[in-house]
């Protein structure tokens, strides 16, 4: 089995900013995900057979998306602000329309849908425990950043990755691009 996922590469130009704004966080206890690794997700696969993975490609392969600018801008929390459990980066251009397009190429595969509205983001660190004081510091953080605008990329491909869970952190493997044109 593969653990499988669909994503957007960020350009290599933002990870000097992703950087400084994980910098900004480090007083607080997070897991932070290495910038050369950042991604938007588009969906999570999960555990794949091997043996299935042309037949995704192949699927992917069939995308009539065309390729569009996005801005990488905001920084942000899930679940919530008062509960912060992811921190990332947002995505603004037309993730939805390549979102919802994946998931209906793969409708034939049988995967979980998403039960959450699609949010184009990019998760910048996974928060651990934060107390009151932490919080209040964290949000005030938040606040400040959360109309940052890192600039714009071109979003002409996206990848179907391997994930290798490793206890350094993940590695990610392309295993197909797929161009929009």
């Amino acid at each position: 089995m593969i653990r499988t996922f669909i994503a957007v590469e960020l350009d290599p130009n933002f990870r000097e900013q992703i950087r400084e704004i994980q910098a900004r966080f480090a007083d607080f206890p997070l897991k932070l995900v290495d910038p050369k690794i950042v991604h938007i997700t588009l969906k999570f696969l999960g555990d794949v057979e091997a043996s299935k993975i042309p037949s995704l490609a192949d699927a992917l392969d069939s995308m009539m998306c065309e390729p569009f600018e996005a801005g990488i801008e905001g920084v942000g929390v899930f679940p919530k602000p008062s509960n912060p459990k992811v921190l990332w980066l947002g995505g603004v251009g037309n993730f939805k329309a390549l979102h919802d397009e994946v998931e209906a190429l793969l409708e034939p595969f049988k995967f979980e849908k998403d039960n959450r509205e699609f949010t184009a983001h990019a998760t910048l660190a996974r928060v651990k425990f934060l107390n009151k004081d932490q919080k209040k510091a964290f949000s005030a953080i938040l606040k400040d950043l959360k109309d940052l605008k890192l600039g714009s990329m071109r979003v002409n491909r996206i990848m179907l990755k391997k994930s290798t869970l490793t206890p350094e952190g993940p590695i990610y493997e392309t295993m197909h691009t797929v161009y929009l044109d």
